[in-house]
């Protein structure tokens, strides 16, 4: 276990959200063109202030819900935030909420209908998770899993997760090959961001010139980020020989692995590194501004040059946080909003990481070595005793379910409703749905599991009301019950229905509701 001390977290923290501000200015002026940027330093008037950038301000609403819930925060309780206080209705962020509005939790809200699923609306957003859970990746890939899930899933999500991770370890690992490698156990081997990944570091191992490494990043994983504005006619011939047109909205991987491009090839310059992000095109802001996030962290504040800090003047603005209904606060440097941070990360982290009077100021217990590493299902014999082991997914495991899998938490268990790769229903068929028990893994004793289902009139259940069934706490164990019903009496539009969770012997029970669209 490593400490890190209050003097250096203040001094990474500073530098992720200057370098973050540094990146998503520079980038902005280029971004959704495909073509390639030769610059060397900023190019709008910043004599007035930098400009807003939705990179950073978003992550000032998630800001807001940590301070108030805590460590408590989830995919739900952000998704009433990003409701309240979001302002952009445009493609994943506007599909989010339309999902939100209907009813339909997370991850449905970020999966249904959602074209933009696996563009690049959340990976900018990991730097709020990786700052309040410093050298410790697996905590900030996991609130990563619940904010990404809000609008996002798939290859968006596993973007954020990915960043999550690398810049949690950044606080106490420098090494860009170790971090990309300790980022990368997080998320799925075979998923297209993996590869586009790998494809960066390949080009640049091979000595392959930074353009033509451009196209084979961008022909591992096509995206269409670049070409959104216009017509396939407007994309310049010059520089984009040979790159596909790839699905709408899938932008992440590419853009994700360009970040990672603009790094190996950048040659631990700063400045340099930055533009040769840019250079790649598409999501210029957003790659620039994580990049630009990394390098902060690794280096502190102390350590970016002034050249590219003094234009800014530690100042930051926001465009797209709603101010008129009150409930956010909203920072107006980068020195406000680090304080803010280092002030939420006591009650975030808990007293387990958290020693708020260690000697010299507060220090934080972090993972080092093999620790930052993503853990594994399979570190465990499955039904072993249960007693010293996590019960959480692994984050790996966690951004592998099904995205029609929603999960709900209380005091003493978990539940998990499987819609089974469909919201809606339709009269004639047979409808199922799965309802999963786990033991809460703070409050692990043997139980029996109630399960009782409460359908609305013309819904026939087929296979019986409710469930009693053993819940143990060795390792995996779990009460399940797939629930079978006929809608071919019910006429309404829209099914919802509630399944209600106790255990026998404890006075708390949890009761949560299914929605059902009626297929055309």
């Amino acid at each position: 276990m490593r400490k890190l001390d209050f003097a250096t977290y203040k001094d990474k923290v500073m530098g992720c959200w200057a370098g973050k501000n540094i990146g998503g200015v520079l980038g902005a002026p280029f971004e959704g063109k495909r073509q390639v940027n030769d610059i060397s330093f900023y190019t709008q008037d910043l004599s007035m202030g930098p400009p807003p950038n939705d990179d950073l301000d978003l992550q000032i609403i998630w800001l807001a819900a940590v301070e108030r819930y805590g460590r408590n925060v989830n995919a739900s309780i952000l998704g009433e935030y990003w409701l309240s206080y979001c302002i952009p209705n445009w493609v994943e962020y506007g599909t989010g909420k339309a999902n939100l509005r209907a009813g339909l939790q997370p991850p449905l809200s970020g999966l249904i209908d959602n074209t933009y699923k696996d563009s690049c609306g959340c990976y900018i957003r990991s730097e709020i998770w990786a700052c309040l859970a410093p050298g410790n990746p697996e905590l900030a890939a996991r609130y990563a899993y619940e904010d990404a899930i809000v609008d996002h899933e798939g290859e968006g999500m596993y973007g954020e997760i990915f960043f999550a991770a690398l810049q949690s370890a950044a606080f106490v690992e420098s090494d860009k090959r170790k971090l990309i490698d300790i980022a990368l156990s997080y998320i799925p081997e075979e998923s297209k961001t993996t590869a586009a990944i790998r494809k960066a570091m390949e080009c640049y191992d091979n000595h392959v010139e930074f353009t033509e490494a451009r196209k084979e990043i961008h022909n591992t994983a096509p995206g269409t980020f670049g070409v959104q504005s216009g017509t396939i006619q407007d994309i310049p011939a010059e520089g984009n020989e040979g790159m596909e047109i790839g699905a709408p909205g899938f932008d992440a991987p590419e853009n994700v692995a360009f970040t990672i491009a603009g790094w190996l090839y950048g040659e631990e310059d700063f400045g340099k590194s930055l533009c040769m992000a840019v250079a790649c095109g598409e999501d210029t802001d957003c790659t620039c501004a994580t990049l630009g996030a990394v390098l902060g962290i690794i280096a502190g504040a102390s350590g970016l040059p002034e050249k590219w800090t003094a234009p800014l003047d530690d100042k930051i603005a926001t465009l797209c946080i709603d101010k008129t209904s009150g409930g956010i606060w909203v920072p107006s440097t980068v020195t406000e909003l680090t304080e803010r941070v280092m002030r939420a990360a006591p009650g975030f982290l808990g007293q387990d990481i958290c020693d708020i009077f260690a000697d010299g100021g507060m220090t934080i217990d972090c993972k080092e070595g093999n620790e930052l590493y993503c853990k594994r299902t399979s570190d465990y014999i499955p039904k072993i005793n249960g007693n010293g082991k996590d019960e959480a997914l692994p984050v790996k495991d966690l951004c592998s379910l099904s995205p029609y899998v929603v999960r709900y938490s209380f005091p003493a268990f978990n539940i998990m409703v499987d819609y089974e790769d469909s919201i809606f229903f339709k009269s004639g068929e047979t409808r199922k749905i799965k309802v999963t028990v786990t033991n809460s893994h703070t409050m692990r004793q043997q139980q029996w599991a109630k399960i009782n289902v409460y359908m609305p009139s013309g819904v026939e259940l087929l296979n019986g009301k409710g469930y009693t069934l053993p819940l143990n706490n060795l390792y995996g164990s779990k009460a399940e019950a797939e629930i079978a019903f006929n809608t071919d009496l019910y006429d309404g539009g829209r099914l919802e229905f509630v399944v209600e969770v106790s255990l026998e012997g404890r006075h708390s029970s949890g009761a949560v509701k299914v929605t059902l669209m009626r297929e055309a």
